[in-house]
């Protein structure tokens, strides 16, 4: 029986240092992958596979130290890259802010970017697409009536032939659709926000070099020729929308990435 026992102590001996070596041996290969992956530029990959082994295989303490010294490695030069790529964007935002007027009153929640094309003392008495961009990057469009006759108009199609986009429909009893007169003179301001827009943004900056017209829909049809200016503020306000959402997103990956190579 002794002998027995014995025989047993040993081969339990003889398992557990197998594992151990199959242990240390898949932590090795886990970083071996992670390193390939690196040079095939798939950082993101290769940061999961290196968090793996942290996870899976906290007593392989060799690769576990060098996986934590390639994690901070690679992080490093992420964070490089993302500091380069704000440094170029903030040069690209300086450049697009010259082209606006901004401005934030009590109303205001987020300071307001207007294009100059656009300003209250050149419009006020004009029909035309106005744009509305804060410095979130939050982007949409009004379509501004002003004549003698209520339109009561409840959407906006642009096009040039057989290319058009039309908004979503913003009912008289919306909010976002507002009536004022004076003077005898009557303004509708119908705001497209969240989407309502339906793509006509993206459509008049994708054909600003066409002849584009536009339709203000609602009890009478109220028709429109886009001044270049208007669809050049469009392309504009479009590009500055995209950069401050930009400028967002690199702002808080540069902050984790700080906060992981300290």
């Amino acid at each position: 029986m002794r002998y027995s026992k014995i025989i047993v102590a040993i081969l339990l001996g003889v398992v557990l240092f197998s594992c151990g070596k199959s242990y240390k041996k898949q932590a090795a290969e886990k970083f071996d992958q992670a390193a390939r992956l690196c040079e095939k530029k798939d950082t993101t990959s290769a940061l999961q596979y290196l968090d793996s082994i942290l996870v899976f295989y906290p007593e392989a303490f060799e690769t576990t130290e060098k996986a934590k010294s390639f994690i901070q490695k690679i992080n490093s030069e992420i964070l490089f890259r993302k500091q380069d790529q704000f440094d170029k964007l903030t040069g690209r935002l300086a450049e697009l802010e010259k082209l606006f007027d901004t401005e934030k009153t009590e109303y205001d929640r987020f300071m307001q970017y207007i294009p100059k094309a656009q300003n209250f003392e050149r419009r006020w008495d004009q029909s035309f697409i106005k744009l509305h961009l804060n410095e979130r990057g939050e982007l949409y469009i009004l379509s501004n009536y002003y004549g003698n006759d209520w339109l009561n108009h409840i959407g906006l199609r642009v096009y040039d032939g057989v290319f058009q986009a039309k908004t979503d429909t913003v009912s008289l009893d919306d909010p976002n659709n507002h009536h004022s007169e004076f003077m005898g003179k009557h303004w509708e301001k119908v705001s497209y926000k969240n989407g309502k827009d339906n793509g006509v943004v993206q459509f008049i900056a994708d054909n600003a070099d066409r002849n584009l017209k536009a339709v203000f829909i609602g009890k009478r049809m109220y028709y429109i020729v886009l001044e270049q200016f208007d669809k050049q503020a469009v392309c504009d306000a479009l590009a500055l929308s995209n950069a401050l959402k930009q400028k967002t997103q690199l702002e808080k990956e540069i902050s984790e990435l700080q906060s992981k190579v300290k």
